[in-house]
Formats: C-alpha cells, structure tokens, sequence
C-alpha cells in the first residue's frame, strides 16, 4: 500500500517529503522510544510516535522507514521537518490519538511486518 492512499484515505496532513508519497508501507511500528524503533522496526514500516524532535528523521532514515505519523495533531519542530524534507522522508500529522490511528491502519490492512514479537510467551 503507498503512502499516498493512507494521507488521503485517513485525512493526514504531511509536513514534509511530499515527494515521496508513493513510498510502499511494507508495515506498521508504534513506540516513542527511539532504541525500540531501532530494534525492532522494519524496513518499509510506518511509524507511529508523539516524539517530534529531529531524532525521529535520523531513526527514520537509518532503518529506510516508509514514513512517520505524528498523533493527537502534534507539530513536528521546524528542524525536523527541514530534516525530514532533505532525507526525503515524509512526517505526516494525525489529529487521532495513538491507539485509534493504530486501530484505523489495521483496519486498512496495515500489519505489523513479523508476528514474532506478538507470540511471545506472556502475550495473547
């Protein structure tokens, strides 16, 4: 699925990487922590997270992310989105909170990309 039909299908507004639209969501990811996402995101996922420091640009970009969705209508800082803009990765904006963005992407088919983590002895 591209990027472009999630933007237009949930009503986000992109902050930057316009560009880069057709970039395929492979999966999804939620966490705001930085070494999380590091760990254990995929390439090609979607990241969700509150977090709008530059951070986010360099993990992004690092793990080749398809994109990053900031909840509950969160700017990113002016650096990040300058940042963003030069990586070509796009940070859109979700006025959602967290937990009903997720639950919206499911619904639209977006996964995580290994069931590894969710059949974990101690998790249902």
């Amino acid at each position: 699925m591209k990027l472009a039909h999630l933007v237009d299908t949930l009503g986000l507004e992109v902050r930057s990487a316009r560009g880069s639209l057709s970039n395929e969501v492979t999966g999804g990811y939620a966490s705001d922590l930085l070494s999380d996402v590091m760990g254990n995101s995929r390439q090609g996922n979607l990241w969700i997270t509150l977090q709008i420091h530059v951070n986010i640009v360099a993990v992004a970009s690092m793990k080749d992310l398809a994109g990053i969705i900031l909840v509950n209508g969160r700017e990113p800082e002016e650096d990040t989105v300058h940042k963003a803009e030069a990586e070509g990765i796009p940070v859109m904006l979700s006025r959602l909170p967290a937990f009903e963005l997720v639950g919206a992407l499911y619904n639209l088919g977006v996964r995580a990309t290994s069931v590894e983590n969710a059949t974990k002895p101690g998790r249902s």
